[in-house]
């Protein structure tokens, strides 16, 4: 079995995907950005473009991209993030690469999608504005940077975390909400004088895959050899 198959990828998104990896390694050279803010953009951007694809292998950059980015986080005092990238997205990612080994289509190596139906997407909605709204009075008290930023998007990633081990579409819209407020809490960390802009690369490349592959999903989705939860 073929981990990745080239004929499921377009042209443009390998071409795409080189140009975001070397546009990442010269900017980091030019402005002699943090390696570690280097390395976790990098897996990052990888584990997003792999994922889009469907592909269980994008766990093993997750897991890779998610333990330097939580050095980031301690380095810039953002605790939401810490916690969230170490208690929760590490091991989610480790449970994502076997749930989604177990839904492979047979014709490729690549998961079948599903999606939620509108009882649980109003469930959803209500849960995460509730804890958003308890995790920033929290972030407060602790005095972190962001408490506004980095609530929301600590919240919004459990919940896009939890979609994507379930493969439902409606992840990527969580995804659009978390990369938009995190692409502008690291673009102020980078104006302060903070050397990550490797980091705000990769936000901003988050949010345009997410747009993308929500797209994307969404086409396959009604291909007939697809199920919905």
């Amino acid at each position: 079995m073929r981990i990745i198959k080239p004929n499921n990828w377009k042209k443009f998104e390998i071409a795409a995907m080189v140009a975001v990896l070397f546009i990442i390694i010269v900017n980091a050279l030019i402005s002699k950005d943090s390696p570690v803010a280097v390395i976790s953009a990098i897996c990052g951007i990888t584990y997003t473009v792999l994922a889009g694809k469907g592909n269980p292998i994008c766990y093993l950059f997750g897991v890779t991209g998610s333990g330097f980015y939580s050095y980031l986080a301690f380095a810039n005092a953002l605790w939401g993030n810490l916690v969230l990238y170490m208690g929760y997205y590490i091991p989610m990612q480790t449970l994502g690469f076997f749930q989604w080994r177990k839904n492979l289509r047979q014709d490729k190596y690549e998961i079948i999608k599903t999606s939620l139906n509108n009882r649980e997407r109003i469930r959803l909605v209500i849960i995460t504005l509730l804890a958003s709204c308890a995790l920033i009075s929290a972030l407060m008290y602790f005095n972190d940077k962001s408490p506004y930023i980095d609530g929301v998007t600590t919240v919004f990633s459990v919940a896009g975390m939890y979609l994507t081990v379930k493969r439902c579409i409606e992840q990527w819209v969580v995804w659009m909400v978390v990369n938009g407020l995190s692409l502008i809490m690291w673009l102020n960390i980078a104006l302060s004088g903070e050397k990550v802009y490797s980091t705000v690369i990769m936000w901003a490349v988050y949010f345009i895959l997410a747009v993308y592959f929500y797209f994307m999903w969404k086409k396959d989705i009604q291909a007939p050899h697809q199920h919905v939860l």
